[in-house]
C-alpha cells in the first residue's frame, strides 16, 4: 500500500510536469507576444512624435517663408510708388524744361 501512494504520487506528479511544461510554453509564448506588440507599440509612438515634431519644424518654416514673402511683397510695393513718383517727378521736370525751351525759342 506504500508503495502504491508512491506510485499515484509519481503519477500526479508525471501528469503535473507534462501540464507545467505544455502549458508553460504557452504562457511563454504569450509573454513574447506581448513584448512584441509593446514595442511595436513603443516604436509606433516614437515615429508618431517624430511626424509630429517634423510636421511642427515644416510649420514654422512655412510662417517664416511666408513672413518673408509678405515683407518683400510690401517692399515690392514701396519701391514701386517711389519709383512712380520719381517718373512723375522726372516726367513733370522734362515738361517744364520742354516749355522753357519752348518760351526760349519764340523769344529769340
Amino acid at each position: 500500500m506504500e508503495n502504491g501512494v508512491y506510485v499515484l504520487g509519481l503519477i500526479g506528479l508525471l501528469f503535473l510536469c507534462i501540464y507545467g511544461y505544455a502549458y508553460g510554453s504557452v504562457a511563454i509564448e504569450k509573454m513574447k507576444s506581448k513584448k512584441y506588440y509593446q514595442e511595436l507599440d513603443r516604436i509606433a509612438a516614437i515615429k508618431k512624435e517624430e511626424r509630429l515634431v517634423k510636421q511642427k519644424a515644416r510649420e514654422e518654416k512655412l510662417e517664416k517663408l511666408r513672413k518673408r514673402s509678405n515683407e518683400i511683397r510690401l517692399e515690392l510695393n514701396r519701391l514701386e510708388k517711389v519709383n512712380l513718383q520719381r517718373a512723375t517727378t522726372d516726367q513733370i521736370k522734362v515738361e517744364k524744361m520742354r516749355q522753357l525751351l519752348e518760351h526760349s525759342q519764340q523769344a529769340s
